[in-house]
């Protein structure tokens, strides 16, 4: 029987052009003859528990991901699991408050030492934008200007950060535009080190969940935190968008997309990375601000999160040596394989990078989006 597992799976990925036991860097070089039946019958968790215990290995990770997601083997293994995995989804909100802290404590709270290593040197969690960039700082500043300039921050606006991570943004904001901004976290890690780094700006961080959110902003952000809403909670999210928002303001909304609407995110990624977390399809995210919110621009830059994510992995293994005494073996390979699918996946472009700038009822006059990152002369 193990024999069948073993052919299925070698089909498969000689159709993507990998081989077992070959000699390209996206080749696979199995350890455990368990492996085949494993990952045919586990999908997505099948593959990426195995590569954790040890059982295969692959010189370049985000190469075979490239490769298999291009192919869409995923979908022709994945298929039942799926299917089980949406009807989940529509049946039990996955983010519902009582849940909504076990991100931050499973996956933001893992270790601020891992994060310090790995990003940039304000600690940004998201894509950066590569455009004219030489390093990972340059990358997230030049995205830090352009989502401020899409917003047009100017000198004594209050502005709001839904997901405000260490703070780097809102940081970022009070220093460079004048503004005084308030974030909201659900990791208490996040919160701790974002206050310990205030500086005495006009930045104030919150240990709370989105939904307990009032008060009145001329503008409003959110980088990186709309995959762990949920689409049962969408409409939610833009209420509390539009509620919160001055009439006159705008908010930008920065996300990964996926390219089909689903409920759910995979097995593997639920069980180890991010808990309760999902994708968002743009016609989720459309349907959910319609009547609510205008949709003034809607600007996709996915490779860049390839770019991003790799840059994360090199700083990940150069620091590897001062982390392993707090983190074990299997962790390492943890890590490893969820920032190279990642990349992978954006390379492949399975997923998606999406600045979406919104009002709440519509911008009056002349108003050309920026695509550029430049410093702005502000106003007077």
């Amino acid at each position: 029987m193990s024999g069948i597992y073993e052919s299925k799976l070698r089909a498969l990925l000689e159709s993507a052009g990998i081989a077992i036991g070959g000699s390209n860097p996206w080749d696979i070089t199995v350890h455990n003859p368990h492996f085949y039946k494993r990952v045919v019958t586990e999908s997505h968790l099948g593959i990426g528990e195995s590569y954790m215990d040890g059982w295969w290995d692959c010189e370049a990770l985000d190469q075979f991901f490239y490769r298999v997601l291009r192919a869409r083997l995923d979908a022709k293994v994945s298929q039942a699991s799926r299917a089980l995995g949406n009807i989940l989804g529509v049946l039990v909100n996955l983010q519902k408050p009582s849940r909504a802290f076990t991100v931050g404590e499973v996956h933001y709270n893992v270790g601020n030492d891992l994060y310090e290593a790995m990003l940039d040197k304000r600690m940004l969690y998201s894509c950066g934008y590569w455009k004219d960039a030489r390093n990972l700082n340059e990358a997230q500043e030049n995205k830090l200007r352009l989502i401020f300039n899409k917003l047009e921050l100017q000198p004594g606006m209050r502005v709001l950060d839904i997901g405000c991570g260490w703070g780097g943004a809102a940081r970022f904001a009070a220093e460079h535009y004048g503004v005084s901004v308030t974030g909201v976290t659900v990791s208490s890690e996040q919160k701790k080190m974002a206050d310990k780094l205030r500086n005495n700006l006009p930045v104030e961080v919150r240990l709370v969940d989105y939904r307990q959110l009032d008060g009145s902003f001329d503008r409003i952000y959110s980088i990186g935190m709309f995959e762990h809403v949920g689409v049962k909670n969408y409409r939610r999210f833009f209420e509390i968008a539009r509620n919160c928002l001055k009439s006159d303001g705008l908010f930008l909304l920065h996300t990964i997309g996926s390219k089909r609407s689903s409920t759910h995110t995979d097995k593997w990624t639920h069980k180890y990375i991010f808990p309760n977390s999902m994708l968002p399809s743009a016609r989720q995210i459309t349907t959910a601000a319609e009547g609510q919110q205008l949709i003034e621009d809607w600007h996709a830059f996915g490779n860049d999160y390839d770019r991003t994510l790799m840059a994360w992995h090199r700083n990940f293994e150069e620091h590897w040596p001062q982390l392993r005494h707090a983190y074990d073996e299997r962790f390492y390979r943890m890590w490893r394989y969820y920032l190279l699918s990642a990349a992978g996946s954006f390379r492949a472009r399975n997923v998606q990078l999406w600045q979406i700038l919104f009002s709440n009822n519509g911008i009056t006059g002349d108003y050309y989006v920026p695509r550029e990152h430049k410093a702005v002369l502000l106003k007077n």
